[in-house]
Order: C-alpha cells, then sequence, then structure tokens
C-alpha cells in the first residue's frame, strides 16, 4: 500500500467511520476518489487530515469528516439533481456528482469555480455545471433533490427551502461561532419543512 493509500484508508477507517459514518455508497466515494488532487501542492501532505485546508481567497475544505456526515445525510440517490453552494475546490462536487445524476455547483469567486471545474474534470466526471452566481440568485423554482452548503451561514435563506422539491434535502451549518449546528432539512410538504440537528462544529461563514 501507497503512502497516498495508507493515508486515505486512514481518513476513512479512524476518521470518517468513528464519526458515525457508515453508509457503504458514500464510503466507496470517499474511497474512489484521491482528495490530494483537489488541494493546492503546498497543503498536499494535509490532504486526509481532519483539519480545514486552505483553497485560497479565504477558502478551506471542510474536515473529511464533516464531509461524509454530510454526504450520508443527504441519502443521495443515482437519479437526483443536486445543488452545491459554494464549489471550494470541487471535492465535494465530485463525491456529489458521483452519487447523483447531477450537480450545479455554484459560487461568487470565478478563480475558485475554474480551480473547482479543472480539477473535476481530471476525475472524468461530466455531470456537473458550475455557475459564477450567489446565493441569493438561487432560484427558488428550481426543485433540487439535494442542497449542500459548503460554508456556515447565521440563518438558512428562504429562496434555498424553497428551491427543494418535496422529498428534497438539505445539509447546511448554521448559527453563530463558536457553537454552530449542522442541520438537515427536509420538504415534507408544500409549505412543510422538518430540522433534524446533526451535530454541533464551528465552520468559516459560506464565501470566506
Amino acid at each position: 500500500m501507497t503512502n497516498t493509500a495508507a493515508a486515505k484508508f486512514n481518513m476513512i477507517e479512524q476518521q470518517v467511520r468513528p464519526w458515525e459514518v457508515l453508509d457503504s455508497q458514500v464510503l466507496s466515494v470517499l474511497a474512489q476518489i484521491n482528495r490530494e488532487d483537489f488541494v493546492r501542492d503546498p497543503y498536499k501532505g494535509l490532504a486526509y487530515a481532519d483539519c480545514q485546508i486552505p483553497i485560497g481567497d479565504g477558502v478551506s475544505m471542510l474536515p473529511p469528516t464533516v464531509e461524509g456526515r454530510m454526504l450520508q445525510a443527504l441519502l443521495i440517490e443515482p437519479g437526483d439533481r443536486a445543488l452545491e453552494v459554494g464549489c471550494g475546490c470541487g471535492y465535494i462536487t465530485a463525491c456529489l456528482a458521483s452519487l447523483a445524476q447531477h450537480v450545479t455547483s455554484i459560487d461568487t469567486r470565478d478563480e475558485l469555480i475554474e480551480f473547482a471545474r479543472t480539477n473535476v474534470d481530471n476525475c472524468g466526471l461530466t455531470n456537473v455545471d458550475f455557475a459564477s452566481t450567489g446565493l441569493s440568485q438561487v432560484d427558488d423554482k428550481l426543485a433540487y433533490d439535494v442542497i449542500a452548503v459548503t460554508g456556515s451561514l447565521a440563518a438558512v435563506p428562504e429562496n434555498l427551502r424553497q428551491a427543494l422539491q418535496v422529498g428534497g434535502r438539505m445539509f447546511v451549518i448554521v448559527g453563530q461561532s463558536p457553537v454552530m449546528e449542522a442541520l438537515l432539512i427536509t420538504r415534507v410538504g408544500e409549505t412543510e419543512w422538518t430540522t433534524q440537528s446533526l451535530f454541533e462544529t464551528d465552520l468559516p461563514r459560506l464565501g470566506g
């Protein structure tokens, strides 16, 4: 086993699994995708460490434990249409694209979009579209099955709630530092949503 393969194995077995990520499809995707391919050169040695890794423009990769819990909570099906808010380095984008039918990833920073697009393209994934747009511009009539927000928010915007189709799931982290909460929001009716608290954390705001 190479050093990289060992590091990936240890990430899954010693970090992600102990954080109650047991979904076989999620674990398979984490094993298939090389996280170091999404990390900028100065930080490649940290690719499988349970920490936030700088991407640029004040943005960091989420820790692998949070990424695993996010992907598991969203219960992604092969036919799902997913929206990613905040493309980061493209790693979560690639994970979503490996589980869902199609992913739309939005960000306001063109430099990050190009970095993420290059990384996703290098994985051979063709079911992703990137768009240079902000959270407030998300169309509340697009009806996504899955929404993944990759940075924390003070509160959940109403347009994101409305952009879920009935049965759709959203992972989002809300609150004020140092205590924030990861939530799973499910749209169960035209005017009804349920909210499940998953875990407490403290992560940077969406947008850096």
